[in-house]
């Protein structure tokens, strides 16, 4: 069977079982929409959050970022996982303690306030459209290349089945049907690399081959390291050492902080923790989550380096000068479809070939890298295939989380706790979908014309994250002092500061987009974490002067504080 066919049995078999799922798992009522009925297994919820959280940003994009940069593509990686052991260790218990349905619903109710709720909602609003314009346009990317259709088409085909099980089964559909996406897309992203593990290094596990010798057709070892080829490679093409950053040193510390303490504010992960039935549940299921995800995390850096070797030698041939185009590599021209691989013949001798520089005949779009490296280490077309299902895993599962986010935010916070409070459940039930089938139809418009490439859409969510709910979350369980004043204003200024910060140099004048130009030699999608540090000085300046907050506040941080008993979710 040709790859075609096999992608759409694939596709098609995984697009069945996630519809079936959110069939069988169908909510009825607010409490089975917004949280699962909070009774979802510490381990199933440990699969589903990893889901959630390794997006189409992480199994597309991330290897492909880390293989054409190298060593600086590792802020990504540290940011991340970094992130998300903060969320697992200072955030989630409290939270889960606390037990209400979003993380609008903990601000408006620990700040006594309508307008920090409502301040909250736009800014959870805010972030996971920001971030589920990557996703969609991870969704695109699968579908044109593998079943060879338009890009829009592909995200039409992708909203579709998102609103089918998120419109319809919520979070108890979501959770579900993530913990099916997470099988999928971790069996897809770790046969590939175990593949290519062995036959370049012979070594199963890829993390070691990564540190290994190469070997040989005959299976005996070259005498050449893994990481001295690409960093030899990379060298003699005109690329900085693949294993030597070239970032600043502070730009890397700000990018890993804007992505960490981003990952620790993100509502649709946070909401996990609400979905399970005790706060010991909490600290066990984001235990297994971070297992789940190790397992992805530990493999991008040897997948990159596998493919980035594999990709140099397969354009520019045996003796690095080029191979001619007529016979160039299928997987090449295969890409090249979809408009994500260009090819210029700048010496008009018929050869491609990939350098760095005004020499440079190829242009490879990162995101392809992932999807791309089944075919170019010539793998059997089962692999490709499961490689786009996994891809589309992914990009589905966290835009199904980030949709419900936008669902509760407006039907929950802004509807039944401000503008309609008497309102019945099924009422709020019915806006929830209304809202998360707007959602998907905004989310496909990002997806059409999405603002940049996959991951570094996604780390200005981050960012947007890390300047505006973060802290306001982290004060609002640790602090006994921060007041609705104090909260509002931290949070509406790390948000603008942010989003102003990241819209000039990626939007009004992106000519400008260079470290000379950055406010301390600080990139765009590093400055989550100077808005952080806004956002925290802000809220404390303004809370001394305004009035102190009541003592049921008080008591209450105090409850949150010392998490024992199950906190079960409620409205009142």
């Amino acid at each position: 069977m040709d790859v075609q066919t096999l992608t759409y049995l694939i596709v098609g078999a995984t697009f069945a079982l996630y519809i079936g799922i959110a069939i069988w798992s169908r909510a009825g009522s607010t409490k089975e929409f917004y949280v699962a009925g909070g009774g979802v297994h510490p381990v199933m919820n440990g699969m589903a959050t990893a889901a959630d959280w390794m997006s189409a940003a992480s199994f597309i994009s991330l290897a492909g970022i880390v293989s054409f940069v190298g060593y600086d593509g590792s802020v990504y990686l540290m940011g991340w996982t970094g992130g998300y052991v903060l969320l697992a260790l200072c955030m989630a218990p409290y939270l889960r303690k606390f037990g209400k349905f979003t993380v609008p619903d903990f601000i408006g109710d620990r700040y006594y306030s309508q307008t920090a709720r409502t301040v909250a909602v736009i800014c959870a609003i805010f972030i996971c459209f920001t971030y589920i314009a990557g996703q969609m346009r991870g969704v695109g990317v699968v579908f044109s290349r593998f079943l060879e259709v338009e890009v829009e088409t592909g995200v039409y085909i992708g909203m579709a089945v998102v609103f089918f099980y998120a419109v319809l089964g919520g979070m108890k559909g979501i959770t579900y049907t993530q913990v099916a996406q997470y099988c999928v897309l971790i069996f897809a992203f770790m046969v590939p690399a175990i593949f290519i593990s062995v036959m370049m290094t012979g070594h199963i596990l890829p993390q070691i081959g990564f540190g290994a010798e190469l070997i040989d057709a005959a299976g005996n070892g070259t005498g050449v390291y893994l990481l001295d080829k690409l960093d030899g490679l990379s060298a003699e093409l005109g690329f900085s050492q693949y294993t030597e950053g070239s970032k600043d040193m502070i730009d890397v510390f700000f990018i890993t902080g804007a992505l960490m303490f981003g990952t620790a504010g993100l509502p649709h992960v946070i909401v996990r923790f609400f979905t399970v039935p005790k706060v010991k549940d909490a600290r066990v299921s984001a235990g297994w989550a971070l297992v789940f995800i190790a397992i992805m995390y530990t493999t991008v850096p040897a997948l990159s380096a596998f493919s980035r070797v594999n990709m140099i030698e397969t354009i520019n041939g045996p003796d690095s000068t080029g191979v001619p185009y007529e016979t160039a590599p299928t997987w090449i021209k295969n890409w090249e479809k979809t408009g994500l691989i260009k090819w210029e013949d700048k010496n008009n001798d018929g050869n491609i070939f990939y350098t760095s520089g005004e020499k440079n005949e190829m242009n490879i779009d990162r995101d392809i890298m992932v999807l791309a490296t089944p075919e170019i280490a010539s793998l059997p077309a089962w692999v490709i295939a499961l490689v786009a299902a996994g891809g589309l895993a992914a990009a589905l599962s966290t835009s199904a989380g980030l949709l419900l986010v936008i669902s509760t935010s407006v039907s929950h916070d802004l509807l039944k706790k401000n503008l309609m409070p008497d309102i019945s459940d099924q009422k709020e039930l019915m806006y929830a979908r209304i809202a998360a089938a707007l959602g998907v139809v905004m989310a496909g418009y990002f997806g059409i014309n999405p603002p940049g490439f996959v991951a570094a859409v996604v780390a200005i969510a981050f960012g947007l994250a890390a300047a505006s709910l973060f802290p306001a979350i982290i004060m609002g369980i640790f602090s006994k002092t921060m007041n609705k004043e104090g909260a509002i204003a931290g949070m509406v200024i790390g948000l603008l500061s942010t989003a102003s910060y990241i819209a000039y140099f990626k939007f009004i004048n992106p000519a400008a987009n260079s470290s000379d130009n950055w406010f301390l030699g600080i990139s765009p999608e590093g400055f989550g974490m100077v808005g952080m540090f806004i956002n925290f000085g802000v809220a404390f300046a303004v809370s001394k002067v305004t009035t102190k907050i009541p003592d049921e506040i008080v008591a209450m941080v105090e409850s949150i504080r010392f998490p024992k008993g199950a906190g079960e979710a409620h409205d009142h």
